[in-house]
């Protein structure tokens, strides 16, 4: 049971979103490199920069995985925030598939300093996935209210810190 209150986060913190971030920055970092290369810019370069730009964002992609998933199993079955839970669940396997895939197609051209035009596709769709299950995932947070707190006079101490008492 403890490490799956690590696996959540706290209170009003859960440890999911933070890992998207990470997960988010370094795929849309991949992809914007993978183009701007594919273009002919620095190629050999950002051949190399956006392959590894990748594996970071699989490896954050992965932690949110296991964070999220931890997440969706508190969640109670057959509701709409369930429903639109397992849509985002399905839309980010789906989304690290294709980076996953791309990745592995990608190697080559990691080694050759080129940007092959199989991953780069694979890329901007594993980036459309992204974005499509990123809004997905902000309505199960702004319209569901799922781990919201909603505490607008809470100090700003224990507000950032749980557990902390702000002034009285």
């Amino acid at each position: 049971m403890r490490l799956l209150s690590l696996l959540k986060g706290l209170p009003g913190h859960p440890l999911h979103p933070p890992m998207t971030d990470g997960a988010i920055g370094a795929y849309t970092a991949a992809t914007v490199l993978a183009a701007v290369g594919a273009a002919g810019i620095a190629e050999q370069e950002l051949a190399k920069g956006w392959w590894l730009a990748l594996i970071i964002g699989l490896g954050f992609g992965a932690l949110a995985a296991v964070t999220g998933l931890v997440d969706w199993l508190s969640i109670t079955r057959g509701t709409p925030l369930w429903r639109t839970a397992t849509t985002h669940l399905i839309v980010m396997v789906v989304a690290n598939l294709l980076f996953g895939l791309a990745a592995i197609l990608g190697h080559a051209g990691y080694v050759d300093g080129e940007v092959g035009t199989a991953a780069l596709v694979l890329a901007v769709c594993g980036f459309v996935a992204l974005t499509v299950g990123g809004w997905i995932g902000g309505s199960i947070v702004y319209v569901h209210g799922m781990r919201v707190l909603e505490l607008p006079e809470e100090p700003a101490t224990s507000a950032i810190l749980p557990g902390e008492k702000g002034p009285s």
